[in-house]
């Protein structure tokens, strides 16, 4: 039996070779989703995308959408920093708030793009009164595609596949080499933690970047897996008894300042023995909001910012001091 190192020397060779096999993406391309199937006769040349993150995925392959959604943060456009450069000269429509369905009606696209939207099936039938959408591909709901699937999708979307696998297959080496270089990651209990609207709370294992851990080497926690209940995304915890986010690897993902003092707060946070034994990360703005796009744009950032802290706080030494990008600490 291979050891890990080898499965994964092996892996990386697999990926290496991903591009050498890729064809030219030819139209007609057909979707199958969760509301039925898609036909694409043709690339499309005005797209309107409704999924809060694909714009960076459609940037990555060199298309600026006629129109994106707007997420969050205070960036023109809703394009986050790793992303702007490659905005160009096409300033796109942004569209706000739920959908409406008259103003992209008016915008007349070739494709609405769906597939991280929250789109329901009411909204895909009027929708494809206008033109062809792709919400989230079989098999999955709203929000549960994986990262390299929804940019795979983008790139078939506009005849990029080939390109959209390269790039794909590029991160997936630079993922597989972080896990090669820390087998004694393999195993170990990552949580991801936040606190929203007045109470703390965790992503379960079906959210996109417990599943990024999980391409690490790292797993979620029994009990965290048990109150997400396989479905939900994520699970309330109760500020009296934080025992469910223990774990080897406690990363605190907080979206701004306010955020970050609630989370000093938690009185019952330093009983943790992530607390206690240094392996809680605080996780800025900037990285909290790359590691939650999980674009082909974004997760390069979220390797070059994540990995060391991740070192320091599993380096079996509590007193490392684990900074992120914005050098902030939980611990006063």
């Amino acid at each position: 039996m291979l050891c890990i190192k080898q499965r994964f020397a092996f892996l990386l060779l697999i990926l290496s070779l991903i591009s050498w096999n890729a064809r030219a993406q030819n139209f007609p391309v057909t979707f199958s989703h969760i509301y039925g199937i898609t036909e694409l006769e043709k690339k499309p040349e005005k797209i309107v995308s409704l999924s809060f993150s694909s714009h960076d995925n459609f940037l990555a392959l060199g298309v600026t959408p006629d129109a994106i959604r707007y997420w969050y943060g205070n960036y023109e456009y809703g394009v986050w920093p790793w992303a702007e450069e490659k905005l160009g000269d096409k300033k796109p429509v942004v569209l706000r708030g739920s959908i409406n369905i008259e103003q992209i009606a008016l915008l007349d696209p070739d494709v609405i793009e769906a597939t991280w939207s929250g789109i329901t099936e009411s909204q895909y039938e009027l929708l494809s009164q206008i033109a062809p959408v792709v919400p989230p591909l079989k098999g999955n709901t709203a929000y549960s595609m994986r990262w390299d699937e929804m940019a795979l999708t983008i790139g078939k979307i506009i005849g990029k596949e080939n390109e959209a696998e390269n790039q794909i297959s590029a991160i997936q080496n630079r993922v597989l080499d972080v896990r090669l270089r820390h087998p004694q990651w393999e195993g170990k209990s990552a949580v991801v933690a936040f606190y929203s609207v007045g109470s703390p709370g965790a992503y379960g294992p079906s959210d996109l970047r417990p599943q990024f851990l999980s391409t690490l080497g790292f797993e979620t926690p029994r009990a965290i897996a048990d109150l997400a209940g396989g479905r939900n995304f994520t699970v309330p915890i109760s500020a009296e008894d934080l025992s469910p986010l223990d774990a080897d690897a406690l990363l605190w993902f907080a979206v701004n300042e306010s955020s970050l003092n609630s989370i000093r707060r938690l009185a019952l946070r330093r009983s943790l023995n992530a607390h206690k034994q240094g392996r809680e990360i605080y996780i800025p703005p900037l990285l909290t909001s790359s590691f939650s796009h999980a674009s082909l744009l974004s997760l390069p950032y979220v390797l070059d910012e994540l990995v060391p802290s991740l070192e320091k706080a599993l380096d079996g030494d509590p007193s490392t001091i684990v900074r992120a990008s914005q050098d902030a600490r939980l611990s006063p």
